[in-house]
């Protein structure tokens, strides 16, 4: 069905194991509370920050809203997940989002943690008046800037106001890339020696591993995985396809993802069911594991107009799959153009659609060399054991520091 806010199948893709290492017995047991805005989010972009806290013996936390998602608990003994009842993506009156922060100093002031770590903006913002009405420690995790950030306004305004209280008392800032953090400074959010920078939150290199798939010979698929939003660049994504077609009829172009209806961002069915009618596309719906379309496809396709840090951009990378995605914060970071694949300016179909002909004409061998340039560098920078120890020094340092 379309525009479903969950997966039709609910048959989660499986986490691999990986030997935890040796937790530290010597350490004082620490309460760390982690808080997102799904449970999806935890599932999808967080359990290796979970890993390492539980490697090192902290006491785990998790706070959201649950949904299907809420299975990530079988693969921890230990981590305990408390649910949030008001939390409404779809609202923007920050008086009614009050209700967030009077649940979560509730919480706060039963669980008492050492450390709460807040991710997505109302936990980032609502989570940050609760932890400070408690004076308990936090950290700030932007995941990417949204739809209210991104677009002019009185809603941006009020959110960088809101933002901008929240973090007063945050002990640090991460952002998943350079840009947003030169972006907060420059609008006066942070100051700049409260905002450091990672890359992303990091893909598991084993589970997002090339596997050896042959890809068709007569034909070439340029996929693009993601919600089903303008902000994405789906528009550009399906313009550049109807150009491309006219001149090479042997190409395909999939699309993989949900309308996402409680973003305002979102295309609508009636849009999705038009691209299909005419050919442009195929759509084949949300999944729980992108690893079958990625090994099936010759590129992947992120016109985003800006991201935190692109996940799909480097499962791509990983699986040995060329790149093409926006000269932009958060895609940028990932790909070195002409080495694992081309970038383009945002919103420019033809620009995209000349990028999809040049990795067309590319020669088998070339196109080799892109996967393997892109795995490489998945390998040396996006590694989410790498990130997740970053993230753990930043925790640490916070901790130590009394």
């Amino acid at each position: 069905m379309l525009g479903s806010t969950y997966t039709q199948d609910y048959t989660l893709k499986p986490i691999p194991n990986r030997p935890l290492k040796k937790k530290n017995v010597h350490q004082k047991r620490v309460k760390i509370a982690i808080v997102a805005n799904s449970t999806w989010n935890i599932y999808n972009f967080r359990l290796n920050v979970i890993e390492i806290l539980e490697e090192n013996n902290f006491e785990v936390i998790v706070i959201a809203p649950v949904d299907h998602y809420i299975s990530y608990l079988n693969n921890f003994e230990n981590v305990r997940h408390i649910p949030l009842k008001t939390l409404n993506r779809k609202s923007t009156n920050p008086i009614n989002d009050l209700s967030l922060t009077r649940e979560l100093y509730k919480i706060y002031k039963l669980e008492n943690p050492g450390l709460v770590i807040h991710y997505t903006i109302k936990p980032n913002i609502y989570g940050g008046f609760a932890a400070r009405l408690c004076g308990i420690k936090y950290l700030s995790t932007i995941t990417g800037l949204g739809y209210t950030f991104l677009h002019n306004g009185l809603i941006q305004s009020i959110t960088q106001r809101l933002y901008k209280m929240a973090f007063r008392n945050s002990e640090k800032v991460i952002f998943e890339n350079q840009d947003d953090r030169i972006l907060f400074i420059k609008e006066n959010i942070i100051r700049p020696e409260e905002g450091i920078s990672i890359k992303g939150c990091g893909v598991n290199i084993e589970h997002f591993s090339p596997n050896g798939y042959i890809k068709n010979d007569d034909k070439v698929i340029y996929t693009f995985i993601g919600r089903l939003l303008y902000d994405k660049g789906i528009k550009e994504f399906v313009t550049a396809a109807t150009i491309v077609q006219k001149k090479y009829p042997n190409v395909e172009f999939w699309i993989v993802g949900e309308v996402d209806s409680e973003n305002p961002a979102a295309i609508t069915n009636d849009q999705l069911l038009k691209w299909m009618q005419d050919g442009t596309i195929r759509y084949f719906g949300p999944t729980d594991d992108v690893r079958n379309f990625i090994k099936k496809s010759d590129c992947i396709v992120l016109p985003s107009y800006r991201e935190g840090s692109s996940r799909v951009v480097q499962e791509g990378m990983s699986m040995r799959t060329p790149i093409i995605t926006t000269d932009s914060p958060g895609c940028r970071e990932a790909v070195e153009d002409g080495k694992n694949g081309f970038l383009v300016p945002i919103k420019d179909a033809t620009a995209l659609s000349i990028a999809m002909q040049k990795f067309y004409n590319l020669s088998p061998e070339q196109k080799k060399i892109m996967g393997d340039h892109g795995r490489q560098k998945a390998k040396n920078e996006f590694d989410d054991r790498k990130i997740s120890q970053q993230f753990f020094d930043i925790i640490k340092n916070v901790l130590d520091e009394g």
